[in-house]
Formats: structure tokens, C-alpha cells, sequence
């Protein structure tokens, strides 16, 4: 199933942006490894693949993503990792990465592509976030120690990140598959619900 290349108002995909990125402070308050169940990658796809100018898919999510870490730090941690946690820059990087993504393969939108793009985003999230936590010098929960500096303490990085990487992956598919189904059901062909330009 195709879904319709029209493009929405900018004013409205960022007000669609902006309220799902509000979900994730009650999640992050869980504390567990649901604090995973995030939409910022699908935030991420979704603005990739429909903000115009290219730029824009850029700049607003990851302002969005900002002040949601700011907003986590100061009611969440109450100031606990200070104003950014450590390694914030990485993940921001790889949030860039997902918006590309977006922006390269659901520019043609269809189901089977909108759900690809949120497994391939998922992937290299936990690629690419536990080979930071890794090199960074995290810790191995077997032993409490620093992970070792080999392939093993590699592999263990990533069997520890696991579970976290199923939550954000399902959070991306549930969150994408949100704000897809929403953009089809108001700009589907012959739809009037809503501006469009494009």
C-alpha cells in the first residue's frame, strides 16, 4: 500500500512532533527499560521523510529532541547527570543519521518501507549507541568491572543493551506506524481534512 506524497503544513507536523516528543517524560519516569519505549526515532523518520525544506527535518527534531533532555533532566533526574548526560552529542549524531534515513528511503511512502526504515533505524541505534557505551569504558553487569577492551567485552556491551534495543525498537514501529497512519488518514487522496502544500 502506497501512502500519498502530498506534503501537510510544516505548522502541523511540528505541532504532530512536538506533542509526541511531550510522551516521552512519563515514560522516562518509569525508570526501567520501558524508559527505551521512546518516539524520538520515529520522530526522527517521520520528519526525514516529510519536513521541507531538506534542513528543517534537521533542525527542529533535534531542538524538539533538546528541550525534551532538558525538560527529562530537570523533572526526571532533578539535575542528577547536570544539564546533558554524558555522550549526548553521540546520540544526537545518530538521531541525524535516522533523520537521513527518513529523508532517503520514505520519500516514496508505503507500508513495507515505513516499517523497514524503523527496523533499520532500531538497528543502528543499538549498533551504534552500545559500541559508544563500549569504547566509552561501560560497565559489564556480570562483574561490575569496566567492559574488557576485546571482542568478548564487545559482545557482552551489546547482550547487555539487547533488551533496551527491543523497547526502542518497538517504540519506533509503534510511534512511526502512529504518525504515518495519522498523515495517511488526514492527507489520503481526496482528503480534506487538513492543509496541504505539495
Amino acid at each position: 500500500m502506497s501512502l500519498p506524497n502530498k506534503q501537510p503544513s510544516f505548522g502541523f507536523l511540528l505541532v504532530i512532533i512536538a506533542v509526541t516528543a511531550l510522551l516521552r517524560i512519563p515514560i522516562q519516569a518509569t525508570g526501567s527499560s520501558l524508559a527505551n519505549f521512546t518516539p524520538v526515532g520515529a520522530m526522527a523518520l517521520f520528519a526525514g521523510s516529510y519536513f521541507k525544506p531538506w534542513w528543517k527535518a534537521y533542525l527542529f527534531p533535534l531542538l524538539i529532541l533538546l528541550i525534551g533532555d532538558l525538560l527529562i533532566n530537570t523533572l526526571v533526574y532533578e539535575g542528577k547527570y547536570g544539564i546533558m548526560y554524558k555522550g549526548w552529542y553521540w546520540m544526537y549524531c545518530i538521531f541525524i543519521a535516522i533523520t537521513l534515513i527518513g529523508q532517503q528511503f520514505l520519500e516514496k511512502r508505503s507500508a513495507t518501507r515505513i516499517v523497514s526504515a524503523g527496523i533499520g533505524a532500531s538497528l543502528l541505534f543499538w549498533m551504534v549507541a552500545d559500541f559508544i557505551v563500549w569504547a566509552g569504558g561501560g560497565t559489564d553487569l556480570r562483574t561490575m568491572q569496566p567492559l574488557s577492551r576485546n571482542l568478548d567485552g564487545l559482545l557482552q556491551c551489546y547482550w547487555q543493551g539487547f533488551p533496551f534495543a527491543l523497547n526502542f525498537m518497538a517504540g519506533t514501529l509503534v510511534y512511526t506506524s502512529l504518525l504515518f497512519g495519522i498523515s495517511y488518514l488526514l492527507w489520503k487522496p481526496g482528503s480534506t481534512a487538513l492543509p496541504q502544500h505539495g
